[in-house]
Parts: structure tokens; C-alpha cells; sequence
């Protein structure tokens, strides 16, 4: 294998209507200010973030262009990465439902079918075990296919092929197979979307041995993990905030690739370290804001992978802050807040001065209503009280 498994140094059908449309509308937020790993930090600036449905201010036209690359929405960066990987190697192709000249659930695939033909981008019949059986046989011929999920939750139908078949194809031939595959797609508490369109699986997938697992954020981690998680001889699982796609943000032109194995460093600080990742990166910086107001210094990192979990940013961080709060969407009960803090018990337990602090979504099926909705997961002001607790 390529990379180490264990801890080491992740309802759209019917939101569209046409073809010819966008995808579902969703706030317009942008990503704040933080520095950026493309294998090395680089300093990096972004607009203002609004974390509710409430849309950001315009940039200003005039200053935008005078800045280097150019600004896209999350589902366009990763389409970017998708198209560019597609250019660079033939032997990357496409499989799922809607995938072809649709689109996309939510136009990650827009205009790839007319551009690399049907064969390429594969529209399926509604079966997710088959198109992903189908998509794990590729890998062993030496194809590098890409499934697309129109909502994770529907590959808990495909769960036997992701686990027994890519998880583990590599060991039990003895290393004579290797499974190249990407699986991706929507995921996480939407707004009103049900209980089965608003999941929190990241967990269900953590489990299976021989994958690998991150969770983008960001526009620009987004492309940079799609192009990485596509060149990985590991299959890879790619989870994608259902309400992260019109994230704006501005991206380098120049090609770049994300490490699929790093933690990224939000925001220094002194007082506590905050670990966190997906949607709930934004919930965690409207309090950060709150925290610094009231005299606090936290320190903000997107763990990103979600296995392997990078413990060597996250070690240096605790070993500075002594004092973790977790902060996840997952459930409380077997979640990745729960087997990250095993690994943080185990490894740095001499480095902590108090209890490590874990905020999760609540133990129960998504509601539909909206109030009930917003009660089941972590808000901003719960970050801040236990931020304030732990540092008393």
C-alpha cells in the first residue's frame, strides 16, 4: 500500500430541475483568511465568511481582477480538478447517475460528457452496488474511475463493494491488484432535506480497512484533494458538504495538488486547539470571532484527513495549547470525534491539562424541521461556551 491505514504523520436528484440549471441555490459564503498547505504552507487571503444563510457582500470587480487566479464556487473547483485530471490522464472516467450529459446532481460533471464522450463519463442505472462493483472491476484493468454518489447515504447500498472489494482487493491478492478509485459525493445535514438525505457517514467509512478518507471545505482544498485522491493508487473516499457547494473562493490558475495525509492550520493560537473539518470549519470561526472578542486565543485546525489523522499538526498543537475541543458533525457515538480522541488520549495524554472536549451532532435520524434541523448539530455558541469552560 502507499499510504499507512491506521492513525499516522474526509436529496440532490430532485433539488434540480433542469439540466440547464445551477445547482440547488445555497448561500454564497466565502472561506476566511487562513494559510494553506500545497506540500508547503503558503499564506493565502480570501474574502469575508457568513456562516447562517445570509450571502456574503459582492467583491469589489475592479480590486478582485487585480488579484492572481480566479474565483470559483466549490462544485466548480471541484469540477476543475475533475476535468484537468481527465486531460491529464485517459485513463480517468466517470460512473454514476446523472453524471453524463445532466450534469451532475450538482454539476460537478457539467459539460465533461460533451467533452470526453459517454464512454468516459458513464451515465448508470439507479444501482449504486453495480456501478460501484463495476467501477472497483475497472480499477484492476487499470482504469482510474471516479463514482459519483448523488447522495452518500445512497452508498450504503454499495457499502459490500466499497468495503470487501476496494478496502481490501490489494491485501487479499497479495498485492497484485491495485484499486485506484475515487468514491465522492453530497453529504451531511442539509437544510430540510429528510433524514436520509441529511446522513453523517464519515464514521460507517472510517472503519473500513485499506481506505483512505478526507473532507473538503474549502474551494481550493476541494480541487486539490479530487486531483490528489485521482492520483492516489489507494481508493480514496472524498466527502463533500451538501451545503459547502456555492462556497466562493479564490484559486491559484497554476496547477497545485493538496497532500491527502495533512492537516490544515486555520488559525494560530495560544489558549486551546480546536479540531474540526467540513461545514463545521465555518461554525467554528463564527465563534472563533466571539472567542477573540472575549479575550481568548484559539487555535483552529481543519483535520481534512479524516484517515489517516495527521497527528503530527495536531500533536505540535496540543503540545503548545494543552487543552482540545473537538467540534464535528458526526454523531457523538462512534463518530470521528470519538476515534480521534482515542488517538489523542494515546499518543499525547502527558501534554493535556484538562479532559479533552467533544461537541457532535445528536444521536438521532436528521428531523425534517427546520428548528429541530439546527438543534441536532453543533452551533457557534455552544464552541464558545466550551471553549470559555475549558480554559477556566
Amino acid at each position: 500500500m502507499e499510504a499507512s491505514f491506521g492513525v499516522s504523520s474526509a436529496a440532490a436528484a430532485n433539488a434540480v430541475n433542469s439540466p440547464a440549471l445551477s445547482p440547488p441555490s445555497l448561500p454564497f459564503i466565502r472561506s476566511e483568511a487562513r494559510p494553506i498547505s500545497w506540500r508547503v504552507d503558503k499564506s493565502r487571503k480570501a474574502g469575508k465568511i457568513t456562516t447562517k444563510a445570509v450571502a456574503a457582500q459582492a467583491e469589489n470587480p475592479a480590486s478582485a481582477a487585480s488579484k492572481p487566479g480566479h474565483e470559483v464556487l466549490l462544485f466548480e473547483a471541484l469540477r476543475e480538478g475533475l476535468e484537468e485530471e481527465m486531460e491529464r490522464d485517459p485513463r480517468v472516467c466517470i460512473f454514476g447517475e446523472d453524471v453524463g450529459h445532466y450534469g451532475g446532481s450538482y454539476k460537478v460533471s457539467k459539460g465533461l460528457a460533451d467533452k470526453y464522450g459517454d464512454l468516459r463519463v458513464l451515465d448508470t442505472p439507479i444501482a449504486e452496488n453495480s456501478f460501484t462493483g463495476m467501477a472497483v472491476g475497472a480499477a484492476m484493468t487499470g482504469l482510474r474511475p471516479v463514482v459519483e454518489g448523488m447522495n452518500m447515504g445512497f452508498l450504503l447500498l454499495a457499502f459490500n463493494q466499497i468495503s470487501d472489494n476496494c478496502g481490501m482487493l490489494h491485501y487479499t491478492s497479495g498485492g497484485q491488484f491495485t484499486i485506484p478509485t475515487v468514491i465522492r459525493g453530497p453529504g451531511g445535514v442539509g437544510r430540510q432535506l429528510g433524514a436520509e438525505h441529511s446522513q453523517r457517514l464519515e464514521s460507517y467509512f472510517q472503519s473500513i480497512p485499506g481506505i483512505q478518507m478526507v473532507a473538503c471545505s474549502t474551494p481550493y482544498n476541494a480541487k486539490g484533494l479530487m486531483k490528489a485522491a485521482i492520483r492516489s493508487e489507494n481508493p480514496v473516499v472524498l466527502f463533500e458538504h451538501v451545503l459547502l457547494y456555492n462556497l466562493k473562493e479564490r484559486i491559484p490558475d497554476e496547477e497545485y495538488v493538496v497532500s491527502l495525509e495533512e492537516a490544515e492550520m486555520v488559525r494560530p493560537g495560544e489558549h486551546v486547539t480546536i479540531l474540526t473539518y467540513s461545514r463545521m470549519r465555518y461554525h467554528v470561526m463564527q465563534a472563533a470571532k466571539t472567542l477573540v472578542n472575549k479575550g481568548y486565543d484559539p487555535e483552529v485546525i481543519d483535520i481534512r484527513s479524516l484517515k489517516p489523522f495527521d497527528l503530527y499538526t495536531i500533536g505540535n498543537s496540543i503540545k503548545k495549547t494543552h487543552k482540545v475541543l473537538i467540534v464535528e458533525e458526526c454523531m457523538r457515538t462512534g463518530g470521528i470525534g470519538a476515534s480521534l480522541t482515542a488517538a489523542i488520549n494515546e499518543n499525547f495524554n502527558d501534554y493535556l491539562d484538562a479532559p479533552i472536549v467533544c461537541l457532535s451532532s445528536q444521536d438521532v435520524p436528521t428531523p425534517y424541521a427546520g428548528t429541530l434541523e439546527e438543534w441536532t448539530v453543533v452551533q457557534p455558541g455552544q464552541i464558545v461556551t466550551a471553549v470559555e469552560q475549558l480554559c477556566r
